[in-house]
């Protein structure tokens, strides 16, 4: 540990100053694209409610703030991300600003109740300045700051590195059971809530996409982006 690890860590605690430079590096966002909205930044759980989901680093929830007469979007970040780097945590915020743009566009970028995330979803995070790859369970999720992201947001990203001096501790999930049956399946959904079960090794060979609504077929317990 350095010096300036331990005074940070020895700091007064002040939530109020990283949620400021988090609402800072979403106003940055907003100078550099200007149909994404205002929204309202929190903290908050990012721990999977039980095993077999995931974590969850960022959420985007839409008009669930009053402000006066308007209804305003919120964005979650987890207190578990925030052991992460400036850079992934921008990420997150990026990842949200496009699920804000979907929503802002009327564009349908994401199924399953928000866990797959489809090629349209993958167009907008593109537009935000993010890499985006292909991931079997949950669509086009894998999100990485491209090479001129960074630099468009160095100030910001610095604001946000001098502030984060704390973060949440993961939430203790009790182990998934196991049937002692070898021929385990998933359950996985469609678009449309058509159900089916098939074994683990068929579902990752690769998509399934349902002949009705033209949605992919996803796990019934996935987690969140």
């Amino acid at each position: 540990m350095t010096v300036d690890d331990l005074t940070r860590t020895c700091q007064e605690i002040r939530t109020a100053d990283l949620v400021a430079s988090l609402e800072d590096c979403w106003s940055a966002i907003r100078d550099h694209h200007g149909d994404v909205p205002p929204v309202v930044v929190i903290l908050g759980s990012g721990s999977p409610a039980r095993a077999g989901q995931v974590m969850k680093w960022g959420h985007f929830a839409s008009m669930r703030w009053q402000h006066g007469g308007d209804l305003v979007h919120e964005v979650l970040i987890s207190g578990e991300g925030l052991a992460r780097s400036p850079e992934e945590i921008l990420t997150t915020l990026l990842h949200e600003a496009a699920h804000a743009l979907a929503d802002v566009r009327d564009i349908k970028d994401t199924s399953r109740q928000g866990r797959w995330h489809n090629k349209h979803f993958a167009a907008l995070a593109k537009e935000l300045g993010l890499t985006v790859d292909k991931h079997d369970r949950f669509g086009w999720t894998v999100c990485n700051l491209a090479d001129h992201t960074p630099i468009r947001y160095a100030v910001p990203l610095k604001a946000l590195a001098d502030v984060l001096s704390l973060y949440r501790h993961p939430e203790p999930v009790g182990a998934a059971k196991e049937r002692e049956n070898s021929n385990n399946g998933l359950s996985c959904l469609c678009d449309c809530g058509r159900k089916i079960r098939i074994a683990k090794s068929v579902f990752e060979i690769g998509p399934i996409v349902c002949a009705v609504c033209d949605g992919a077929f996803a796990p019934e317990d996935a987690g969140g982006a």
